[in-house]
């Protein structure tokens, strides 16, 4: 009996094992790019696809996306978007970049203002691909359960679309609930 229960708690522990460096490994099958000037990537971006989430769930049209420095030398991020019946939604937080000087991977906060200094409740932002002009941009998280494809401009090109979006397939994401937001 206790032979058993040796070889179940072993056998557990082997698969946990396995499912952590799964995970790891699939993490790290997410690259982002080399390095980010923040400057050149602040000002308003428009979202042109996203995966379904539950904070945009009443985006219905118009997502945009601004960021400046705030007082603090962390982004300000103002997310704004209409709703099915014209109301505008807004949502401001805080992006805090984690592998600096690269600038590519960001930890966004959109808890009450006095207490986003805390490390928790903070969400993935991964400069995954960006143009040399910084005018269109792929971004998620390495678990792949986000993702977010951006521009300057409210009707990129399709081609351009298209392969940001195949870069995105490369890196393992499932586009097959890809929401294509409404520009108006």
């Amino acid at each position: 009996m206790r032979s058993n229960l040796k070889r179940i708690a072993l056998f557990g522990g082997v698969i946990l094992l396995s499912i952590a460096t799964l995970t790891y490994a699939d993490s790290n099958s997410v690259k982002t790019v080399q390095h980010v000037d923040l400057n050149k990537y602040l000002g308003t971006w428009y979202e042109i696809a996203r995966k379904p989430l539950y904070f945009q769930k009443k985006c219905d049209y118009n997502v945009t996306a601004t960021y400046s420095l705030n007082d603090n030398g962390n982004v300000k991020v103002d997310n704004r978007c209409f709703d099915k019946s014209g109301n505008l939604q807004q949502s401001i937080g805080e992006a805090f970049v984690k592998n600096a000087p690269s600038n590519s991977k960001l930890k966004v906060s959109f808890l009450p203002s006095v207490i986003r200094w805390l490390p928790v409740g903070r969400g993935d932002y991964w400069i995954l691909k960006l143009d040399d002009n910084y005018e269109t941009a792929l971004v998620g998280s390495p678990n792949k359960k986000y993702l977010w494809l951006l521009s300057r401009t409210q009707t990129p090109d399709k081609e351009l679309v298209e392969e940001y979006l195949n870069y995105a397939k490369e890196l393992g994401y499932n586009l097959n609930d890809l929401i294509y937001t409404k520009q108006k």
